[in-house]
């Protein structure tokens, strides 16, 4: 008779998995967000209750996927009481050349990304990057930062586009992607 994995086995060997990046993998890492761990304020928005520096995390990524020809940047909270979470950042047309992004890129005005980046709107309805404002005393939420490396060099979507038909195209030409899931509470 084989030995039974336990549940709490499983999810510890899960949860290392997508912690402990492999030698070569498509990696994200940040000098402003841990895997796991709180967010700080600067990455809490302003205004609906919140009063944050309302700025985008320093990113950085690695080893993407042979045959990238640009990047997307995603950041979600699945945990936002909506019914289909929430959508705080959408930026597309990364070059491929690219493997960083200062923090505070997020910017509406598009001046510390690489020509040609565009942002799709966020669930704020703002075309730049929205921090974290859960609802007071909601308990944590999880924020899902991605980097998507696509197989096409631009994604040529109407700038009113919505996240639903954004994600439709970030999938369709997805080659891999690399995460951190950072936290955030009020």
């Amino acid at each position: 008779m084989k030995p039974l994995i336990t549940s709490a086995a499983m999810m510890a060997a899960i949860s290392f998995s997508t912690l402990a990046p492999t030698a070569g993998a498509f990696d994200l890492q940040s000098k402003d967000i841990q895997p796991g761990k709180p967010m700080p304020k600067a990455q809490e928005f302003v205004g609906f209750g919140c009063d944050g520096q309302n700025l985008s995390p320093q990113l950085q990524w690695s080893n993407p996927p042979e045959g990238t020809k640009s990047f997307a940047i995603t950041a979600y909270d699945p945990d936002a009481p909506t019914g289909s979470g929430w959508w705080h950042w959408l930026v597309y047309n990364l070059p491929e050349s690219t493997n960083r992004l200062a923090s505070g890129a997020g910017k509406g005005d598009l001046s510390l990304l690489p020509t040609g980046a565009a942002h799709g709107r966020n669930d704020y309805g703002q075309y730049a990057f929205g921090g974290a404002c859960p609802p007071e005393k909601h308990g944590v939420h999880r924020y899902q930062f991605k980097v998507v490396a696509l197989d096409v060099p631009t994604l040529e979507l109407p700038k009113e586009s919505s996240a639903a038909l954004i994600g439709y195209m970030l999938n369709s030409h997805k080659l891999g992607e690399a995460s951190i899931e950072a936290l955030y509470q009020r």
